[in-house]
């Protein structure tokens, strides 16, 4: 039965209620080692013998390859046997690769380990539940709730990541993401039951390749190529341009979180009502003028502070608003195999973004911005890239 009550929630029944909690704090587990990371991933990857700038971005990235390749098998499989299985599956991959890391003498070592980290993907099976367990009248902000999840996750953890690093080195921290993954293979006991998708007899990717599919997922490997090699190149700035040592990068980190919130939560409240595209590419707007105060303004701890705050505030609505239009778009029955296509080109993004950064940065980190910058600018200007297909879909019918 539909929770009446006012607010968000109002609407929800509270099995998905549950379903969505239960898979957002899942999910926010999960990306907390692998956000905890980023902060601090490149200056200790930097300091193995041999670190070269492209070994440097391989480390980084090295999580989204893997993750890229195993989101559709996963995310088909999960259609054929259930989530739960998957995830849980996944998730133990994760505390693995987690562990390796942590016991790595070498470069090689790390990077060993961030390829078995990715290859725990979950993404596919995880917001496949969700759309599994929720009416497409919730969907969008079922969506949000996990897109939140991730944004809190993150938030937590590039806070924590660096305090961590500073008590117990950057193996803390790895250490720590498969602590996280462990307890959130306990809480995928209480994902409530929903109705298994239906099973094809033959399977197929054409569902899962149609034209509007295809724009998001182009956006979300546009999306995570500027985040990832942006934090290349953020740690750098802070402790090479404004002078501030390791422990207290988590305070520019918070200032600008809390400031981006009041740029995210409206956006997704005003997306899930009016369903409008030029939010997205308002969203993108934000995250190109943040590149470009990152690039020109490095030695100007306000504007950094204020370029962070619109990465964030749009990153984050991106982050949530991506899936919700995916899931409202797939067929029913290849959901996860279109969530997995989906996931994949987002974690190719990771690992695109990884690697182009860790190019660039031999030129500076002035180079990466501009990169970055140069990709959000293409993303707004493909036609097509800002509009809404749910929205079209809706008009067409």
């Amino acid at each position: 039965m539909a929770d009446q009550t006012g607010g968000f929630f109002a609407g929800f029944s509270r099995t998905e209620k549950r379903a969505v909690a239960s898979a957002a704090l899942i999910a926010m587990l999960r990306m907390f080692g692998v956000f905890a990371l980023l902060p601090v991933l490149a200056p200790y990857a930097a300091s193995f013998d041999g670190a070269t700038g492209p070994l440097i971005g391989l480390a980084v990235g090295a999580y989204g390859l893997t993750q890229a390749l195993m989101q559709i098998p996963l995310g088909v499989l999960s259609d054929r046997i259930g989530r739960a299985p998957v995830i849980v599956a996944a998730l133990l991959l994760l505390a693995a690769g987690s562990i390796i890391a942590a016991m790595a003498d070498s470069i090689y070592g790390l990077i060993v380990g961030r390829f078995l980290q990715g290859a725990g993907a979950i993404s596919a099976a995880l917001v496949a539940f969700i759309a599994d367990a929720t009416r497409e009248s919730v969907r969008t902000r079922s969506m949000a709730v996990y897109g939140v999840g991730f944004g809190f996750a993150f938030m937590i953890a590039v806070i924590a990541g660096p305090a961590i690093a500073a008590a117990a080195g950057v193996k803390g921290v790895f250490w720590a993401a498969a602590g996280a993954a462990l307890v959130a293979v306990s809480l995928v006991m209480t994902l409530p039951g929903v109705e298994r998708p239906t099973r094809q007899a033959t399977f197929s990717l054409r569902p899962a390749l149609k034209p509007d599919l295809l724009r998001l997922d182009a956006g979300v490997f546009v999306l995570h190529a500027i985040l990832t090699a942006s934090f290349v190149a953020l740690p750098f700035v802070f402790s090479e341009r404004l002078e501030l040592p390791l422990t207290s990068h988590w305070v520019m980190y918070l200032g600008s979180l809390v400031l981006s919130l009041a740029i995210t939560i409206p956006l997704l409240t005003r997306d899930d009502r009016q369903s409008g595209g030029g939010y997205l590419g308002l969203a993108v707007g934000m995250m190109l003028a943040a590149q470009l105060l990152f690039a020109f303004a490095t030695v100007s701890l306000p504007a950094i502070l204020i370029g962070l705050a619109l990465f964030f505030g749009g990153f984050n609505f991106l982050e949530a608003s991506l899936p919700s239009r995916v899931s409202k778009q797939a067929d029913e029955s290849s959901r996860g195999a279109s969530v997995g296509v989906f996931a994949t080109a987002q974690f190719l993004g990771i690992f695109t973004g990884g690697l182009l950064g860790g190019y660039l940065l031999a030129a500076g980190t002035m180079a990466v911005f501009v990169a970055c910058a140069l990709l959000c600018a293409i993303w707004l200007a493909l036609r097509g890239f800002g509009r809404d297909p749910g929205a079209s879909l809706e008009a067409r019918e």
